[in-house]
């Protein structure tokens, strides 16, 4: 079950990925901006030791993934290439995604575009578009792309933001080394992606419509105390999709995987239980 990193050729981009549980049954867990797959690192082996092979991987521009030196090499619809082209290598033919954020911003976009390929979806402080995402929202994407260098990102995430909730300030205060890793995901994130990402997520459309013809299970999870327009937007796409569930948790901001660690797991692994058993991976599925 011990985890295991490797890189995977997608494209023209190699992808590092972090794994565990092979031959579980597919679930690939998707960082956000200036993310990186540990961000999901404390529940890789819990999730594998459910029957999970694990997939975490690090997207284009972040982390030890490759950082395309244009602006024209980073979009959405290529986050989405990259992530079906990294499924399609792992020789999977249907899994579960995690979305987290921009994450789920490409989930959403798989499940329009791929839908037959997932047998669930986790939405987790995301929102589907600058409409239903509010205009406050969308002017701190803007402010902060034009604003906001990394170098200064990285400076601001060694601290609590003002006004955190009690759950992000005993995060910093109590876990090891914290301000440390929040800063090095941002500074092992490449520059040109983050100004290509951030024009973009400031003026996306809204994909409400498109999310109202899903057919598949989906959980969209939030904090209460998410950046603005986040509950609002997640409370939107857990109504337009068919059967959805919302599950706002209590004293969460934007990561509640860290801050309500409890409350994710309860909410994460009832949904992962109760979706409908899928067929047993084929021989090329279950190998690596």
């Amino acid at each position: 079950m011990s985890p295991t990193i490797r890189s995977v050729t997608v494209g023209d981009v190699r992808l590092q990925v972090a794994e565990a549980g092979a031959g579980g049954r597919p679930l690939l867990l998707v960082h956000g901006f200036t993310g990186a797959k540990e961000d999901f690192q404390d529940w890789w082996e819990p999730l594998a030791e459910r029957g999970w092979h694990v997939v975490a991987p690090d997207l284009r521009g972040h982390g030890a993934s490759d950082h395309p030196e244009r602006p024209e090499d980073y979009s959405l619809d290529l986050l989405e290439a990259d992530v079906v082209g990294l499924v399609d290598a792992l020789g999977w033919s249907r899994f579960v995604m995690v979305g987290h954020s921009m994450g789920g911003m490409v989930g959403q976009a798989i499940a329009v575009d791929h839908g037959d390929r997932l047998d669930g979806l986790v939405l987790m402080d995301t929102i589907p578009g600058a409409a239903s995402g509010g205009g406050l929202t969308m002017l701190v994407f803007k402010a902060a792309g034009r604003l906001l260098s990394l170098k200064t990102m990285a400076r601001l995430v060694r601290k609590p933001p003002p006004k955190s909730p009690a759950s992000v300030r005993r995060l910093y205060a109590e876990r090891p080394g914290y301000a440390d890793w929040a800063q090095a995901k941002v500074l092992a994130s490449s520059p040109v992606m983050a100004k290509a990402m951030m024009a973009e997520l400031g003026h996306r459309p809204d994909r409400l419509p498109e999310l109202r013809s899903l057919g598949l299970p989906v959980l969209v999870i939030a904090g209460e105390h998410d950046m603005p327009g986040f509950v609002a937007g997640s409370t939107a796409m857990a109504e337009a999709i068919p059967g959805a569930t919302l599950a706002v948790l209590a004293g969460a901001a934007h990561s509640p995987q860290l801050e309500t660690p409890d409350a994710w797991w309860a909410a994460v692994s009832a949904f992962l239980d109760e979706l409908p058993l899928a067929p047993a991976p084929t021989e090329s599925e279950g190998r690596t």
